[in-house]
């Protein structure tokens, strides 16, 4: 599904040399690498403060942490996402509160979430899936029409810009009060092991959360609060450190290749590819289709007969596994999301375009199709 390998190979003298400087000075915790690269992100971002992390779930658990919320409160989450977004909500001893997405951008829908609010609703978290953004205009309006917090869930869009109606642009994860990412090696801007980020432009909140990711503690051995232990590796930092300087390039190469799919792969009965939103640009961590007909689960197999890669991002709504069925009552469905777990599919999209291979992905989904 991605090409780390190739990757690697164009960029192996910068990384190599940033992972030996870490081994030179042997500051593997909290190393200059991980300074320099926090400085990197937040004017990359265009964002006051980064707070980097062990990993995107860490990031997600410790921002609803510096929030204060209390046990039983309710934090609205889309049910057609990863695990980890409602996963946190559930450990922190808050209710997730299971909302539809839209059928086009399979991010959370805005137009009903009036119906999900009540006296117990304290945040909001939003996830821009698969590469492009939720609709963070209409988000905002209605966190503050509701006195909500908004944490967005931002590891599948790094480098996607959202234009707002007055022509205003901000970069995916810096727009609600919290936004967190994830540098799982799979991920757009991902590092060589797990990794991820605290994005902020609150003062108070930002000193919050690098207690919190620092148990608890503001000055060495004085703890003001209970947190946690959770931090960027040095060594990830470095590697990271490199991509940040080759994002946009990745994503053009992402999107390169997203364009040749739909030049290809539109209008295919049966099979619709990816809709770009007009307020949003797509960065294509995912490159997804939807296929009618229940004939999904038979492309994908016979894709694997012809040794091809494909992944199915999701399977399951969050509310129909095991985990969270105590959340909602029996019965509970999400029309959009029940049809979106039965007909997605995700073909490979990466950063090292090749067009012959490409050719052969696309061939043989006609094949599947036409014949």
């Amino acid at each position: 599904m991605v090409d780390l390998k190739g990757q690697y190979d164009k960029i192996k003298e910068e990384v190599n040399a940033g992972i030996q400087e870490c081994l030179d000075n042997t500051a593997f915790i909290n190393g200059p690498a991980v300074k320099e690269f926090q400085k990197d992100f937040e004017q990359y971002l265009g964002v006051k403060h980064v707070i980097p992390c062990a990993n995107g779930t860490d990031a997600l658990q410790i921002a609803m942490m510096a929030l204060d919320l209390q046990p039983g409160d309710e934090v609205l989450c889309p049910a057609f996402t990863y695990v980890a977004t409602a996963e946190v909500i559930g450990l922190l001893g808050l209710k997730p509160v299971m909302t539809d997405v839209t059928p086009d951008t399979f991010c959370i829908d805005t137009n009903n979430l009036e119906n999900y609010i009540t006296p117990r609703t304290k945040a909001i978290v939003p996830v821009h899936l698969y590469g492009q953004s939720a609709d963070m205009e209409k988000i905002m309006a209605f966190a503050e029409k509701h006195n909500l917090f908004v944490i967005e869930d931002n590891a599948q869009a790094i480098g996607s810009d959202y234009t707002f109606s007055n022509g205003e642009k901000k970069k995916t994860g810096t727009i609600g009060h919290i936004g967190c990412t994830s540098f799982f090696p799979s991920k757009n801007l991902g590092c060589y092991g797990d990794g991820g980020a605290i994005m902020t432009n609150d003062d108070h909140l930002a000193t919050k959360i690098r207690m919190i990711a620092n148990h608890g503690q503001e000055k060495k051995y004085y703890h003001k609060v209970l947190g946690c232990n959770s931090r960027l590796d040095t060594i990830q930092a470095a590697v990271l450190r490199v991509k940040l300087k080759h994002l946009d390039e990745y994503s053009a190469a992402r999107n390169l290749m997203a364009s040749y799919y739909d030049e290809n792969l539109s209008g295919i009965p049966g099979l619709e590819i990816p809709v770009r939103a007009a307020n949003s640009t797509h960065v294509f961590h995912q490159y997804t289709l939807k296929i009618a007909g229940d004939r999904r689960d038979e492309l994908q197999r016979y894709l694997a007969e012809k040794d091809i890669p494909s992944m199915i991002y999701y399977p399951l709504p969050l509310y129909k596994q095991e985990a969270f069925m105590r959340y909602v009552p029996e019965g509970f469905n999400l029309p959009v999301t029940e049809k979106l777990c039965k007909e997605v599919i995700s073909l490979p999209v990466h950063t090292e375009f090749n067009q012959e291979v490409q050719d052969y992905i696309i061939s043989e989904i006609k094949n599947f199709f036409l014949n």
